[in-house]
């Protein structure tokens, strides 16, 4: 009797182990984990066997979440990620039984986390709590975290944790600081590199008015020179790849660019070279070597205080998914970028290049997808990162587009202007418009591609100090109001906006960026300033292709920026500028835009609140920052 009894007890105890419900199985609750303040840590945990190519989709059937609890009270809902056999980058394995969650706490002291993997139909695109709800849970883990201050830093990133935006300007909350962008936006389709998995080009673009592009993807193979020993490589350790592309972010960062546009899907749209799924028809698997690959380039961008600026879609790829609907598989293209880059400390997300119609691309999304994608990622994206949609290039497109979104969840515009003299009066109009709405701040705006289309930046060859650039564009764009700059490099120009394999014929284009920025950042709280009315003496037209007009622009004027402390104004060839400040001793600062020298003139005294500087005849000659900040004791 007796043993008939066990023999009950155990297969009672065998049928009950089997049959937990999705809220009641087991903790593997051995975990004790620790991590630094700002700094990613991954929490693996072990599922099914699957591959990328399984009839069961592992990509739509199967979904991870963590949860991390602090001991404040504030709590994360993490995704995770399919990530074959954990190691994909460097073996391309495409399948294996590691699901995967990054995570990068934002605050020190003590967590508990818990991971479910689960299975069930659509399990991919449904939420935290729906998850818990609909789908079955397969495994489960479990345990405690300790966030301790780091103790070194690669980059100002992880100096200063995640970068968000306040007021119209990027900003670290965790350190009430800000910071200004000067970044490349060229070449868009940087991911079309050949030492990517899965990465081909479905067809040379051909296209007319468009930039061209030959058959060969990137290689980047001028900066090979650049890679340093122990920067990340990957594939077969006895060929390894990425020298070229790991080098050519070596080479921008020592440049001080501290930004890079690049595009996450491009089918149908120039290059069409660039996507995160197995090929370029199959939209519900993706590849997890390639985005192993791309994981690895964007953490030594941001260790080398790169920001990620993520453009989920090209203008000719609006409506490839579900229609431009936020749907099923946009919702999974969402959903697996979130996973698997959210964790990077200084990400933007952009909606779409060039959104919305144009004669040249009537199919478009409308207000409405547009309002639903920012959304989603606001909804979705755990560490809320700045949201920005890129326009076309005229004012009144963007009069069409942007104002219906006023009131959206979007943060931002990541601003497209033809006409190189208008950047000063598009930002401070858009400054305007968006801070008027209720219990919002001012978007953030940025200026990333300038006109005209087929010129954008020069080479330093054709431009050695980007002239017009310089004087209507990067300072009109900090004075006005902008977050910040980044540089396109037009349709037909030598290392075009889809050729560029070699950064060093901008160089000038770069150091002319650094100064403007770095001298900002060291003298002048910009973001307490307000923009000036410009001043324009005179006029002079520039060329464009062939000879043909491009533009008329100021070649005697001024733009600048004051607060009752500081004026700050871009003088071009002039021979006074009359100011307007409160009565008080000024420092003055003379900045040459160009090569960066930095000139500190006698105190300025201003009485009655108006002054007038007289510029010599061989100032006259030169373009000129004017920096001047009131002594504290007369504040």
């Amino acid at each position: 009797m007796l043993r008939v009894l066990l023999l009950f007890l155990i297969i009672l105890s065998s049928v009950g182990c089997s049959q937990y419900s999705k809220n009641d199985m087991p903790y593997e609750n051995d975990n004790e984990l620790s991590a630094e303040q700002f700094k990613t840590f991954s929490i693996d945990i072990d599922g099914p066997m699957v591959s990328e190519t399984d009839a069961l989709n592992p990509f739509t059937n199967y979904v991870v979440w963590t949860e991390f609890s602090h001991e404040s009270g504030k709590s994360w809902n993490v995704r995770g990620f399919f990530a074959a056999d954990g190691s994909s980058a460097v073996t391309s394995a495409d399948a294996g039984e590691i699901w995967r969650t990054n995570f990068t706490p934002q605050l020190k002291g003590n967590y508990q986390y818990k991971t479910y993997l689960y299975k069930g139909k659509n399990a991919a695109i449904l939420s935290f709590y729906e998850s818990k709800s609909n789908l079955t849970l397969i495994a489960h883990k479990s345990g405690n975290l300790s966030v301790a201050s780091g103790e070194s830093h690669s980059s100002i990133f992880e100096e200063n944790g995640i970068l968000s935006q306040k007021d119209g300007y990027f900003y670290f909350p965790n350190t009430g600081k800000y910071w200004l962008k000067g970044g490349s936006n060229s070449p868009e389709n940087l991911l079309g590199y050949s030492g990517f998995d899965g990465t081909y080009r479905v067809s040379e673009q051909s296209r007319d008015g468009e930039a061209k592009i030959g058959t060969d993807l990137h290689s980047f193979s001028s900066h090979i020179k650049d890679y340093e020993q122990g920067d990340p490589l990957w594939g077969d350790p006895s060929h390894p790849k990425g020298k070229g592309l790991i080098g050519s972010v070596n080479y921008l960062a020592n440049q001080g660019i501290n930004a890079q546009y690049f595009l996450t899907m491009n089918i149908k749209g120039d290059g069409n070279d660039v996507w995160p799924f197995l090929d370029h028809e199959t939209f519900d698997r993706f590849d997890v070597s390639k985005l192993a690959q791309w994981e690895l380039v964007f953490k030594h961008m941001q260790d080398k205080g790169i920001l990620l600026h993520v453009v989920t879609q090209e203008t000719e790829n609006e409506t490839l998914l579900d229609s431009g609907d936020v749907g099923d598989l946009r919702k999974l293209y969402y959903a697996e970028l979130i996973a698997r880059f959210s964790h990077h400390n200084a990400l933007v997300w952009n909606l779409g290049e060039e959104n919305g119609p144009e004669d040249w691309t009537p199919i478009a999304q409308d207000d409405g997808q547009r309002i639903a994608m920012a959304k989603y990622f606001s909804e979705n994206d755990p560490y809320q990162h700045p949201v920005l949609i890129h326009t076309h290039s005229s004012s009144e497109s963007k009069d069409h587009l942007l104002t219906p979104l006023l009131n959206s969840t979007l943060d931002g515009i990541s601003l497209q202007i033809e006409y190189r003299h208008q950047v000063y009066q598009e930002i401070i109009k858009w400054r305007g418009i968006s801070g008027k709405r209720v219990n919002r701040t001012p978007w953030l705006l940025t200026m990333d591609e300038i006109g005209k289309w087929y010129t954008g930046a020069k080479v330093d060859l054709d431009d050695p100090t980007h002239e017009s650039l310089r004087r209507h564009v990067l300072w009109p764009t900090f004075l006005a109001g902008g977050a910040g700059v980044e540089w396109y490099s037009g349709a037909h120009q030598p290392h075009n906006d889809l050729s560029t394999e070699n950064f060093y014929v901008r160089e000038s284009l770069w150091k002319i960026t650094r100064i403007a920025r770095n001298f900002i950042e060291r003298h002048v709280p910009i973001w307490e300033l307000s923009p000036l009315p410009v001043i324009v003496d005179r006029t002079i037209t520039i060329e464009g292709v062939d000879g043909a007009q491009d533009e008329l622009l100021p070649a005697s004027s001024f733009y600048g920026a004051s607060n009752k402390n500081y004026f700050i104004g871009y003088l071009i060839q002039r021979n006074n500028i009359s100011i307007e400040m409160p009565s008080g001793e000024y420092e003055q600062l003379w900045l040459n835009p160009i090569s960066g020298v930095v000139r500190e003139k006698p105190t300025l005294s201003i009485t009655g609140g108006k002054t007038t500087i007289v510029l010599s005849d061989e100032e006259q000659k030169s373009d000129w920052v004017l920096l001047l900040k009131r002594r504290l004791n007369d504040a």
